[in-house]
Order: C-alpha cells, then sequence, then structure tokens
C-alpha cells in the first residue's frame, strides 16, 4: 500500500471501521457514529485513531499476533477526530479514504482539509484485496465446503409443512455444528413463487409438495465469506422448471468456461447473457430472464469488488475470487439460481465448489431424495 501512495502522491490512506482495516492491519473493529481506525502513511508507517476510552481496548486487539503494532492517537469526546487526522498530515498533503466508510466520516475530513486534499481509496484497496493469497483461498475453500454440506443436509432435512425460518434455523444450526463463525452469517430460503424474488419473500411460508425450493446462505472461516444457493423441487419438477434450471446450469457453464487470465469481468455475464439472449429469455436484463449481475467478488466482504457485470472492464488476474449465479426469474410463477464460486489462476478458472449435478439429483449423490 505505501508504494501505492507514493506512486499516486498521496500522503496516506484512513481506514475506517471496515473490512479494509482487518485486511491491512489485523484490527477488525464495529461501525459506530464514532471515528476508530488507521492512517497508513506514504512512508510505511501506521497508526491507529479511536476514542480516547477505546485506547485499552484497541490496545489489546493490536497487540495479537495477527495485527499490526503501532501508535494508537486518541481523541476525546469533545474533540474533533477529523481535525486529529488532519493534523497528522504534512500541510498540502492529500488524504486517500477508504471507500466503504460513512459518508459522516468523508463529510468530517472535508470541513478539515477541503475536499480538494481528499481522494478516493477505492481503487487502491480493491487493487490489493481483490487478488487473494493462497492462504486466503484456503479460508474460503473451507467456508464454502461447510455450506455446500450444509446445503446437503438442508435439502434431506425438508418436510412438507415445514416452515421457512424452521429452515433457517436448521441451517443456523448445522453451519455451527460444522465450525462456521457463528452460524449462518446470512439464510435466504423460498418455497414456491416466492423464488420468483431474487431475495425472497416477506412471510414464513409453509413448503408444498411439488413446491420450487431456493436456498441461498453462507457462513465465515477466520472471516472470509461462503455463500452458496441451491435451486431443486419437493416433489416432481414441472417440464417448465425442468427446461429453466437446464438453462440456467448451461448459462453457469459458460460464465465459467469464459474465464480466463486478462479477459474483462464483464465479458463473463455477457457469456451467460448472451446465451439467455438466444434462448429467448431478456433481453439485458428484462423478464423473464437474468435481473441481476452474474458475479461478484468474495473475501472478507460478501460482496466485493470487482464484479462480473456490464460495464467492469476490470481484467481477471489470478487470484480473484467470483460468486457465478445467474438466476432466472419467471415473474409470478418462480425463479432458479444456481451459485457457487471460484478463483482464477494462470491456466484459468477453478471451481471452489462443484456446481449443482441435476435437477434430481443436485449434489451428485446419485439419488433422488
Amino acid at each position: 500500500m505505501a508504494a501505492d501512495l507514493q506512486a499516486r502522491g498521496v500522503a496516506g490512506l484512513l481506514l475506517g471501521p471496515t473490512a479494509s482495516l482487518r485486511y491491512f492491519t489485523g484490527l477488525d473493529w464495529h461501525a459506530s457514529e464514532r471515528l476508530t481506525g488507521a492512517l497508513i502513511y506514504a512512508d510505511g508507517r501506521v497508526e491507529y485513531v479511536c476514542p480516547g476510552f477505546e485506547r485499552g481496548k484497541v490496545a489489546g486487539l493490536t497487540s495479537a499476533p495477527n495485527a499490526v503494532a503501532a501508535d494508537i492517537l486518541t481523541w476525546e469526546e469533545d474533540e474533533s477526530p477529523y481535525a486529529l487526522v488532519a493534523s497528522r498530515l504534512a500541510t498540502g498533503g492529500v488524504l486517500a479514504v477508504d471507500d466503504q466508510t460513512a459518508a459522516f466520516i468523508w463529510l468530517g475530513l472535508s470541513r478539515q482539509l477541503g475536499a480538494e486534499r481528499m481522494v478516493d481509496g477505492g481503487p487502491m484497496i480493491v487493487a490489493l484485496r481483490s487478488r487473494k493469497s493462497q492462504a486466503e483461498i484456503a479460508l474460503l475453500t473451507r467456508a464454502k465446503a461447510i455450506t455446500l454440506e450444509v446445503q446437503r443436509r438442508a435439502r434431506h432435512w425438508l418436510k412438507a409443512g415445514v416452515l421457512t425460518s424452521e429452515v433457517k434455523a436448521f441451517i443456523d444450526a448445522e453451519h455451527r455444528a460444522l465450525g462456521g463463525e457463528g452460524g449462518s452469517w446470512f439464510c435466504l430460503v423460498s418455497f414456491g413463487d416466492d423464488t420468483c424474488l431474487p431475495h425472497g419473500g416477506e412471510g414464513d411460508r409453509a413448503l408444498q409438495v411439488d413446491d420450487v425450493v431456493l436456498i441461498d446462505t453462507g457462513t465465515l472461516v477466520d472471516g472470509y465469506h461462503s455463500d452458496i444457493t441451491r435451486t431443486y423441487v419437493f416433489g416432481t419438477p414441472t417440464d417448465e422448471v425442468r427446461q429453466v434450471w437446464e438453462h440456467e446450469k448451461k448459462a453457469q457453464a459458460l460464465a465459467f468456461e469464459a474465464a480466463r487470465i486478462g479477459v474483462a469481468c464483464e465479458s463473463l455475464d455477457a457469456a451467460a447473457r448472451d446465451y439467455l439472449t438466444g434462448v429467448g429469455y431478456g433481453p439485458d436484463y428484462r423478464l423473464p430472464g437474468l435481473p441481476h449481475r452474474t458475479g461478484h467478488g468474495i473475501g472478507l466482504d460478501i460482496h466485493e469488488a470487482p464484479n462480473l457485470v456490464r460495464g467492469d472492464a476490470t481484467p481477471l488476474q489470478p487470484g480473484m475470487c467470483f460468486s457465478n449465479e445467474p438466476m432466472l426469474v419467471i415473474p409470478g410463477r418462480f425463479g432458479v439460481r444456481l451459485e457457487d464460486h471460484f478463483y482464477m489462476t494462470e491456466q484459468g478458472p477453478v471451481w471452489f465448489t462443484q456446481p449443482s449435478h441435476s435437477l434430481d439429483d443436485p449434489f451428485g449423490e446419485g439419488v433422488d431424495a
């Protein structure tokens, strides 16, 4: 990061209480109305910034083996943290700001420094965070393996009349049993025509025989996310569901096959979307069809840049990790989303989890259940 700051003529980068603070320093801190974060300087120095009454806690957390040891700057309740940050910069020095920080932090700093002395730190942060190390890929691999197994168990546990809330509770317990931090980080369970809503319905619906089932869930391993979706039928699929499911599976496969080092992220979205348009969906984001991006980056945040979406020309590089989920929505009837993740190597993409095997045997167990 220091080299990037020097190259851009920026004096320092302020990290707020975001995943980037954890990524660069090891300090994991909750967002609040009080600024806690870190300053990374162009000469490589690091300083933490926090309220005076939090100094002891920050000192304890940053003395851990996985954290960066650095001086701690404090401000009292009747003082301005933004004035404190501004005082650490040389006259005229430009400050880059973590793009995930709250707007009030940017506004507070701009009143002290002037907007002309502030720049978006997002491009520098994304360039580093988007390329995962082997250690990060190992953590992501473990998280996704846990969730895939939870998905498999959930399918076998389903029974007529079960409520979506009961399925969510089961999935949370299974995540915990398998080592997911805090159980389910999120869980979306949809039955029947609720599956045509990309983020599910609002009610606590009971499962009926022959319902389409869509489950999208994930957990954490050392802060790194899983996020896997499976769609199948609790009973006997109609010919229409079977056809849409097969189109979804093909679109997901084509997006994966399009992934090559150096190609633009948007080309993977185009591969899936062009196929779907060719078989009668869309076009573009119209329904019935694919209403959202084909995929997103993933790591310490569940949704990270870059994205597999039209307009994102970021070239694929080794270590980048993405979801692959070109959902198909048939309005008022059902939706099908198959979501797995892959990471890029010099030789091409590698699946973290194997895609759904078939509509009747989604987990490749050789049995219909």
